[in-house]
């Protein structure tokens, strides 16, 4: 009997298999066993800086009879996997006392509802984010417990923000109270942590890097011994499976640079230039390692607190965060919205991504919970109220898709989470500032 987490192994290499029925347990009268037939719930966060622009953010209508605004348009396809709230909050995001600094605050507490310790030293402190709550408890089940990954490193010291460490501005997931968790930006480090082979495996990838080898390549032995088994549906999953493996492989070959830089001068490893492709790159992996059960639970930082990066793609010459201040410009409120709506697409193009891939009688997205949001609702006015806020995916049957919800004003964001927890099957009384769970969800 095959069992459900099938390693196809190689020089170097182990290679989970995406979700296939062939590997599910028969009982002895050959029907397949329902308990095994069940995926687990997964859990991705998102995070945006420098919240939106409002009004083109905010949808027409609510329920079921809602329209998605400007902003969201390019989620269109995937309108009905979405739940946008308005009216959720992180309060712990506000100054209470302690001065400016709200991007790098408002960053700290968006997964873990704690107000942070003001410093810019070592005394960091903030508490548990909510997708290190899940994975302490899910991430034993998983090769990795999680997989936090970004677009900038940021610094894990110095004053970043009013007096706030760098710490703060950079980092979402936070294992303990004092203790975040630096993400990984480079898609080929990321690559090689879900396909390495443990002890020795550096040197081992070091040298099919140097023999120009896919990891396809090395595990093709055993995966021509897999295939044997498997159905006619299941050996076109594991098809399309590998040649999104090979794709990604390719673009990373791409990205990497392609001869010695001149001295002095320290090329990237793997990073596209092109921002929109690097993205992508990531999402993708995120895609890969949900679908292959290498982890159940993942962030994602489109940018760290207060990115000020120009955005060339969509005609800003200006920094993101220096526009954000735009006091109602209607040229750079303009520009703003072209930026929202460039994150948007990529966003849409991770949930297309989701959507597509079968798993049982659903798709990966079916078995997801998808949060986007931001630190901040209105850049401009730096408020933590009304935060942007969508969670795609069905959560496992759990999640009434395809509304617009609006709570009572300032509620907050982490009785989002707690709900959360609850369908991951890790549930928690209390985090942050939660007062009770979000009953709205669905069953």
């Amino acid at each position: 009997m095959i069992r459900r987490r099938t390693l196809l192994r190689g020089f170097g290499t182990a290679m989970a298999l995406p979700w296939l029925e062939s590997l599910v347990p028969r009982s002895s009268a050959g029907e397949q066993a329902a308990d095994t037939l069940t995926h687990p719930n997964r859990m991705v966060f998102v995070y945006s800086p420098n919240g939106v622009i409002k009004d083109k953010w905010t949808p027409a209508g609510e329920g079921t009879d809602y329209e998605l605004p400007p902003t969201l348009q390019p989620l269109s396809a995937v309108k009905d996997e979405l739940i946008v709230f308005t009216n959720l909050s992180q309060d712990n995001g506000r100054a209470k006392g302690d001065g400016g600094g709200d991007h790098a605050r408002g960053t700290a507490s968006f997964l873990t509802g704690e107000h942070p310790y003001k410093t810019d030293g070592a005394a960091i402190r903030a508490g548990v984010s909510v997708d290190q709550v899940a994975a302490a408890q899910t991430g034993i089940e998983t090769p990795l417990p999680s997989l936090v990954l970004g677009t900038e490193q940021g610094g894990r010291a110095g004053n970043c923000d009013s007096g706030y460490s760098c710490a703060y501005s950079s980092a979402i997931s936070w294992k303990s109270p004092t203790t975040p968790i630096m993400k990984e930006v480079d898609p080929r480090l990321v690559f090689e942590r879900l396909f390495g082979d443990g002890a020795g495996s550096v040197e081992r990838r070091q040298k099919r890097n140097v023999d120009r080898r896919s990891i396809l390549d090395v595990v093709a032995e055993d995966a021509r011994r897999l295939k044997k088994k498997l159905g006619q549906t299941d050996r076109r999953k594991v098809e399309e499976y590998f040649q999104s493996v090979r794709e990604i492989e390719q673009r990373i070959e791409r990205a990497a640079p392609p001869k010695a830089a001149p001295e002095g001068v320290t090329p990237p490893t793997g990073v596209p230039d092109d921002y929109a492709a690097h993205m992508r790159l990531m999402y993708d992996l995120i895609v890969l390692s949900l679908q292959t059960d290498s982890t159940r639970i993942s962030t994602f930082m489109a940018g760290n607190a207060g990115n000020n990066r120009a955005y060339v793609e969509v005609d800003a010459k200006e920094g993101w965060h220096s526009l954000s201040h735009h006091q109602n410009d209607p040229e750079k409120v303009a520009t703003l919205e072209r930026i929202d709506e460039f994150q948007m697409r990529q966003f849409g193009y991770f949930l297309e991504r989701l959507k597509s891939i079968e798993e049982g009688q659903g798709t990966l997205l079916d078995h997801c919970m998808v949060l986007y949001g931001s630190e901040l609702g209105d850049g401009n006015r730096h408020s933590h109220h009304d935060l942007p806020i969508l969670l795609a995916g069905r959560g496992n049957g759990s999640i009434e898709s395809g509304r617009h919800i609006r709570c009572a004003p300032e509620t907050p964001l982490n009785n989002l989470f707690l709900s959360m927890l609850d369908r991951m099957g890790t549930p928690v009384d209390e985090l942050g500032d939660s007062t009770g769970r979000l009953k709205t969800l669905g069953s």
